[in-house]
């Protein structure tokens, strides 16, 4: 079994401020993911909303999904998600590329359908990835310091 990812300093001051279940939510989630694909680079930002990026490399192209946390909700975003079979219906949105799934409770990712649809976007990006990633495992903060 591999170490828990610790979670990026920068990212937690801002984590921290969100309401307690949306960060138990987030922190679920987030071990769902890295526990899917334990080599994925973890991309941090805060712009418009607190958002964790999760990609088969060091890029933002390369990017499978994303767990963006709003003021008082958070999504499973999947940055190619128009490209994605989706058979169970489970992504919305009207992006060219972005869908998403509105997460209340654990069980709307915590499922075989969720599941499956994560995993074919990785592979998707596995197989869309122009070249190989210089990093593996790694959580990169793109917060700019206050």
């Amino acid at each position: 079994m591999t170490k828990p990812r610790d979670l990026h300093i920068d990212f937690q001051f801002y984590l921290d401020l969100k309401d307690k279940e949306l960060i138990s939510l987030f922190m679920d989630l987030r071990k769902y993911i890295l526990e899917l694909y334990p080599d994925c680079n973890e991309l941090l930002y805060h712009t418009h909303a607190l958002t964790a990026v999760f990609s088969v490399s060091d890029k933002l192209s390369d990017a499978f999904c994303m767990i963006p946390i709003y003021s008082n909700h958070l999504n499973l975003g999947f940055n190619k998600g128009t490209r994605l079979k989706d058979p169970h219906k489970l992504l919305s949105g009207t992006g060219n590329l972005i869908r998403h799934i509105d997460v209340k409770k654990k069980s709307d990712y915590r499922n075989n359908k969720t599941k499956a649809l994560i995993q074919e976007a990785i592979e998707f990006a596995i197989n869309d990835m122009d070249t190989p990633s210089l990093h593996k495992g790694k959580t990169i903060s793109k917060i700019k310091k206050q």
